[in-house]
């Protein structure tokens, strides 16, 4: 009576490298249709990430030859007074931006998602500012945050209060910078939101409607626990954008700049942690550090981002 035996590991082994040879011998030409986005990504991603690291544990002027540092420039990181100062500046930008922002999206997302007539003009027009360039759009709220002759400070002046240099003063620079972060992203928030908004059952409200439940019953006990992924999806990006804010602040203060572009105005104001990195890497030439500035925004973002998804997630466990 034959017995059976099982297969050896090597033979097994041997087996399915020749099975995955066979499969890309059969499947070449649809790797090869693929193989532009990883070449791209490869050069243009993976292989700038890990320089970057490289980078960061060396001195270098960009120029000359590299001089190993080993984690020296972490720990000068650590107790850099101007870097934790670009910190601060930023998530305040970030948190005075983002709040009203994503309360403002999901206000106009239930507005328009109420609407009967003429949705897809409100769509591209609250869409419009995301896709105006923020160079222009930094000018525009230059003219309209200008002390003398800005639109703010005429509203102020025409309500019989003192007119405020938005744009000299620590306070006044980060409400210009949030108020026009604020203005390019809700919008964009809104049609997401929307999008979120009509998946919802229509059925849902109607038997809320047949309980008694009023709109703001029905929004925090329907509309906001269903939105919850939506929600996270949203507060998330917003604070990867958020805090990596650089062409908003640049634009808008470079005007008010005494020693450089990315100084972030008076008293380094509106210098947020990418305007802190390009300063070390461009204006003083220290790559090495720079690179390591990057890294440091790398971590606080993803702490920031892992903080709110944590406190998103308990809130809907509760």
């Amino acid at each position: 009576m034959a017995t059976t035996l099982d297969t050896p590991p090597a033979t097994a082994q041997r087996s399915a490298a020749a099975r995955r040879r066979k499969g890309l011998r059969k499947y070449w030409h649809l790797y090869a249709a693929i193989s532009p986005f990883y070449l791209l990504f490869l050069g243009f991603g993976l292989i700038p990430v890990g320089f970057s690291l490289y980078v960061s544990l060396h001195r270098w002027d960009g120029l000359g030859p590299m001089e190993w540092a080993g984690l020296s420039q972490y720990r000068y990181l650590l107790d850099d007074g101007d870097f934790w100062s670009s910190v601060g500046n930023t998530v305040l930008i970030w948190a005075l931006a983002t709040f009203p922002m994503v309360f403002l999206a999901m206000v106009t997302a239930v507005m328009l998602n109420s609407a009967v007539r003429f949705k897809n003009v409100y769509r591209f027009a609250y869409f419009l500012p995301n896709v105006t360039s923020v160079v222009a759009i930094a000018i525009v709220f230059g003219s309209v945050f200008s002390t003398n002759f800005g639109l703010v400070n005429a509203l102020l002046r025409a309500m019989g209060l003192d007119q405020v240099a938005w744009l000299n003063t620590p306070w006044g620079i980060k409400v210009a910078v949030a108020t026009l972060m604020t203005w390019q992203w809700t919008g964009y928030n809104a049609i997401i939101f929307l999008a979120g908004l009509q998946t919802i059952s229509g059925e849902l409200y109607e038997a809320a409607r047949m309980d008694g439940a009023g709109p703001v019953q029905t929004f925090f006990r329907i509309t906001l626990p269903m939105m919850r992924p939506v929600l996270l999806f949203v507060l998330v990006v917003s604070t990867v954008t958020g805090l990596q804010s650089f062409s908003e602040p640049q634009v808008l203060l470079q005007t008010t700049a005494n020693d450089s572009t990315f100084s972030g105005g008076p008293d380094h104001a509106g210098r947020t942690m990418v305007l802190y990195f390009f300063q070390q890497t461009f204006d003083n030439n220290d790559f090495g550090y720079g690179a390591s500035v990057a890294w440091g925004i790398f971590l606080v973002v993803v702490l920031f981002s892992i903080i709110n998804w944590r406190l998103l997630q308990r809130r809907g466990e509760e």
